[in-house]
């Protein structure tokens, strides 16, 4: 069932008197399991709603609306399905004991997946499971794959249910279902000839499998070694050589590139990121393919907009991956505002050394980085280090750091023109 968080003024609900805290048990006599149920079951124009009421009395509304008009019922979050795996690489085992609360949750649900683009690896899904997938055409989906062998995800998943996923994915994509895939590369695990044949097993699903990301596996201080290692300089380009390859059959018999190293693959490759093109449309951007492309592209675009900001000091804190990139950008910068522009490139003593994104830097390691500050001091820290309740990846609050850093002034954002311009 779904309880109502909120009704919309005004509307078809409004005007029922459905009160919020009701639960949503049946429409038109169907079972309403959880948002997206709500979702499917409401584009009917005739409706019938069976509902319980905040103190437990049971009611029976009778609905008929004009084709798009609003219902107005607006559910409150459905409780998240949480990984059965106990995948060797596992991110959520390498956390500190004092991480943001919400990076415990091991989610693997994919009514995320589908809203979001979260990866789920589908091993929580039976055969209702993945018949309701196909019934209400919830795709494109987002699927860890990490290795096409039944035995060698196994092995990486410890989940005996994990050895089915290509019978899974042929059963989506043979119902017209949509999936973008990734494999996390694990160095003596699933690399090598694995890779290969993970790349020309998902190839030959056809057309329904969108993509194919192929990320570097990540590991903290906390869980390095145990038992996965990262992947050495000459590891992963011969990982982007095997992608390389692959993506010539690809271009050639589909036009598209079709599989795509992750950034963190050629930083670790230390080669030179490919140009635009190579990412096609440019939709995996949020796991790390083609964000640092992106990324460079605004920053350059933006340096037109920024204003002149003579007699003070611009510092803009990152993470050792992204150093080299801002060092080729700061004498430009100071050009542009006219003003002296550092670096502060802050190791991640939190998680460790291993860990060198801007986005999982921790608050006190910014702090202890920046120590005294001055007024005339304009600190840039990055955005994505700080979640929607603007809290670092230890907890601290922005506003703590904010404080800590007086008398300067600190701002997130690397989008350069929008963030100096409200300075």
């Amino acid at each position: 069932m779904v309880r109502i968080a909120e009704i919309e003024s005004g509307s078809i609900a409004d005007e029922l008197h459905l009160e919020i805290g009701t639960r949503i048990i049946r429409i038109n006599g169907q079972r309403v399991r959880d948002g997206i149920d709500l979702t499917f079951l409401l584009a009917d124009t005739t409706l019938e709603l069976e509902t319980l009421g905040p103190e437990g009395e049971p009611a029976f509304y009778d609905i008929v609306r004009e084709p798009g008009e609003s219902v107005g019922i607006v559910p409150a979050p459905d409780t998240i399905r949480e990984c059965g795996n106990k995948c060797v690489f596992c991110f959520i085992d390498g956390n500190p004991k004092d991480v943001r609360e919400s990076l415990w949750l091991r989610d693997d649900d994919f009514r995320l997946s589908f809203t979001y683009g979260s990866y789920v690896t589908l091993t929580n899904l039976g055969p209702k499971g993945m018949e309701r997938l196909v019934e209400q055409r919830i795709s494109p989906l987002y699927v860890s794959v990490h290795a096409t062998e039944p035995e060698v995800r196994i092995r990486l998943l410890v989940n005996e249910r994990s050895g089915l996923i290509m019978e899974q994915l042929r059963y989506l994509t043979e119902n017209g279902l949509s999936v973008h895939t990734q494999v996390v590369l694990c160095p003596g695990w699933n690399d090598g000839a694995h890779l290969d044949r993970t790349m020309d097993d998902l190839y030959g699903l056809g057309e329904g499998v969108l993509s194919l990301s192929i990320v570097p596996v990540g590991l903290t201080k906390y869980n390095l070694g145990r038992p996965v290692r990262p992947l050495t300089m000459q590891e992963a380009r011969d990982a982007i050589g095997q992608v390389d390859g692959f993506r010539v059959r690809a271009k050639r018999e589909r036009d598209i590139g079709w599989c795509y190293s992750a950034d963190e693959l050629y930083l670790i490759a230390q080669q030179d990121l490919p140009e635009v093109a190579y990412y096609d449309e440019g939709a995996l951007t949020e796991n790390g393919v083609g964000a640092l492309n992106k990324f460079i592209h605004e920053f350059d675009q933006g340096l037109d907009g920024v204003p002149e900001l003579p007699y003070r000091r611009l510092r803009i804190v990152t993470g050792r991956s992204m150093e080299p990139f801002f060092l080729e950008r700061v004498g430009r910068l100071a050009d542009v505002t006219r003003t002296e522009v550092e670096v502060v490139t802050v190791v991640n003593d939190f998680y460790g050394e291993s860990v060198t994104i801007a986005g999982l830097l921790a608050g006190r390691d910014i702090q202890a980085r920046l120590g005294e500050t001055a007024p005339d001091e304009l600190l840039l820290l990055p955005a994505e280090a700080v979640n929607a309740d603007e809290l670092f990846i230890d907890s601290m609050p922005l506003s703590d750091l904010t404080a800590a850093l007086a008398p300067a002034t600190v701002a997130t954002g690397y989008e350069i023109t929008e963030c100096l311009k409200s300075l």
